[in-house]
């Protein structure tokens, strides 16, 4: 007897992923694919449009014609800040281009003070001033740079919309995607940004991500979703099991992102200088993020010690919490490595090193230093107003108890607890759209972490 599952494509910039889940929402199938890059009209590096829809189409015929499986529903989740133009038959009329494309110093000549300058523009939209990643810049830069793509162009889609879009024609957008770094939202009043109109781009209008249009395969009708946004995907799970609680959960690794889906606080000009932005959920609610670059800083200054001790590059994870070291940390509150400030190439000032006996010792000291980094990082994402949120930890640092701990300890007034949730994102995207709609039940694995005193 085959069994019912919901179908989920989770596009990430590196590994694409097919999941199947079941009733439960238990994964029972996953297969994972890498593509490698080829290059846009510019020879600039792009994903493999081609070759990912093949993937997904003959996927997705696989699982249909199979004797174990059942496709009730599917849905897709990918990375934002990527834009697919469509001609009037529905064909792409335009490379899909990276994020990563360096954006002509000119494009944005005379933009920003049209809109009240670079700040204003950049609250009212809570997105950093950012080139390609905000994905509504680049239709600015297409229709400006790129005018033999543009004549051709009538419907506009970001990249989940695309994917759904693949099967079952709908031009449709969504709050996730459109709320994401994208500078085309007006948070303020709640709708598109002036400048649009300004400028004759017309986008679809948003619906909610619960929302699915038929598509048959096989003889088989199934339920598709519009897609979602993989940073609001993620959220979904914790929105569902955490009830009435709120919380900030960071989710760590190359990046830390620090999401609050409880604040309404409008974002400041100096919160956005210190790379605060806003998402929305999937309840179309603001909310306020903030990034530190945690994972990359942390991995080339581990090299760096490494070299320096002559132990392996990955010495760090034989290292265990010494919390007698910790508590002279605290009581010293030193930042020896980096001061005030992470520097521009995010290298730690090893002069100090002689102070240090051995890789251990300094170890602790430049974790002591990046938690103190992520807690003032957090502290932007926090409500103004008193809030006894809860702090939930998923990701690499999750795993790294010096981490977890001394954030425990820099946040005595809330629980913090470190949370295993694999692949939170595919399981968003499948909640959103669960047939069965009904509340779904999630074990966060939570763990309460214990303060280092």
């Amino acid at each position: 007897m085959k069994k019912d599952v919901i179908a989920v494509f989770d596009v990430g910039k590196t590994n694409k992923k097919l999941l199947l889940f079941d009733e439960s929402l238990s994964i029972i199938y996953q297969d994972e694919k890498v593509f490698k890059e080829i290059k846009d009209d510019d020879g600039f590096e792009c994903d493999d449009i081609e070759k990912l829809l093949k993937w997904i189409k003959d996927s997705l015929a696989e699982i249909v014609a199979s004797d174990d499986y059942n496709i009730k529903a599917l849905n897709f989740s990918t990375y934002g800040a990527t834009i697919v133009y469509l001609d009037k038959d529905g064909n792409r009329a335009a490379p899909v281009y990276n994020y990563l494309k360096p954006m002509p110093e000119d494009t944005l000549k005379g933009f920003y003070e049209k809109y009240g300058g670079v700040e204003e523009f950049s609250r009212k939209t809570a997105s950093p001033a950012l080139d390609m990643l905000n994905s509504g810049l680049q239709i600015y830069w297409l229709k400006h740079k790129k005018p033999q793509y543009w004549e051709k162009t009538k419907y506009i889609l970001h990249f989940p919309q695309y994917l759904s879009f693949i099967l079952t024609g709908q031009i449709v957008s969504d709050y996730t995607s459109i709320g994401c770094h994208t500078a085309l939202w007006d948070f303020d009043n709640w709708k598109y940004q002036k400048w649009l109109a300004d400028e004759s781009i017309m986008l679809p209008d948003p619906v909610s991500n619960n929302s699915v249009s038929k598509y048959i395969a096989n003889g088989k009708e199934i339920n598709v979703g519009i897609g979602i946004h993989d940073s609001s995907a993620s959220l979904v799970p914790y929105l569902e099991a955490g009830g009435d609680k709120e919380f900030i959960l960071i989710s760590s690794g190359t990046w830390a992102i620090n999401m609050n889906p409880f604040s309404n606080d409008k974002l400041t000009a100096d919160e956005l200088k210190k790379d605060c932005l806003c998402y929305i959920s999937v309840n179309q609610n603001q909310v306020k993020s903030s990034r530190l670059f945690l994972g990359h800083i942390h991995e080339i200054n581990c090299v760096k010690l490494s070299e320096h001790y002559g132990v392996s590059s990955d010495e760090f994870k034989n290292v265990k919490a010494d919390f007698k070291l910790l508590n002279r940390l605290i009581a010293e509150n030193n930042r020896v490595f980096f001061g005030d400030s992470i520097p521009a190439d995010y290298y730690a000032d090893l002069s100090c090193l002689k102070d240090f006996p051995d890789f251990k010792s300094a170890y602790h000291q430049l974790m002591y230093e990046l938690t103190m980094f992520e807690a003032e990082a957090i502290r932007l994402a926090l409500d103004k107003k008193d809030t006894t949120a809860d702090i939930y930890i998923t990701g690499g640092f999750a795993r790294n108890e010096i981490f977890t701990s001394l954030l425990a300890t820099f946040f005595t007034d809330k629980n913090v607890y470190t949370t295993e949730l694999h692949n939170a994102t595919a399981l968003g995207a499948a909640m959103v759209i669960n047939p069965e709609k009904k509340k779904s039940e999630v074990d966060l694995a939570l763990k309460k972490i214990k303060t280092v005193t």
